[in-house]
């Protein structure tokens, strides 16, 4: 981020502070060699990792297995153009231990379409990136173009 740029960095704690508030995120992942977004749904463990659900015969379950992805939420408001961007990246595995896989079943995130058998995917946190802008102003005090 440029100085300049009328975003404010925001710290680890802040990124995370906000991630367990957000609503939705979006995964971004390699689809056939191309870039892919998905929305889902999504929990915050107590370590930071992101948490999401999906079937286990899904398209996003066998693409992201092993795969450094990025997981993306954000809020903005358009009266106020004020808002924040949170961007977790790290390494995706799938969740084996039983009773991790129980205990997700009961407190974790929920696929948003009825699946046969369930199955969560942990992106674990290595890179937390996060940006704020507050009412549409620049560090500077300018106001930013519409």
């Amino acid at each position: 981020m440029y100085s300049d740029d009328g975003f404010r960095e925001l710290n680890r704690q802040e990124c995370l502070r906000l991630l367990a508030e957000a609503p939705v995120g979006r995964v971004v992942f390699t689809r056939r060699a191309l870039p892919a977004v998905l929305p889902v749904d999504f929990r915050l463990a107590d370590d930071g990792a992101v948490l999401l659900c999906t079937s286990v015969t899904s398209e996003l379950a066998s693409a992201i297995a092993g795969a450094v992805v990025a997981f993306e939420a954000d809020e903005f408001d358009p009266h106020t153009r004020a808002g924040w961007s949170v961007v977790v990246t790290g390494t995706a595995t799938l969740v084996t231990d039983p009773a991790e896989h129980t205990r997700l079943l009961r407190e974790g995130p929920r696929s948003w379409t009825p699946v046969p058998q369930e199955i969560f995917v942990r992106v674990d946190p290595e890179l937390v990136t996060g940006r704020a802008l507050a009412g549409g102003r620049t560090l500077y005090g300018a106001e930013l173009p519409s």
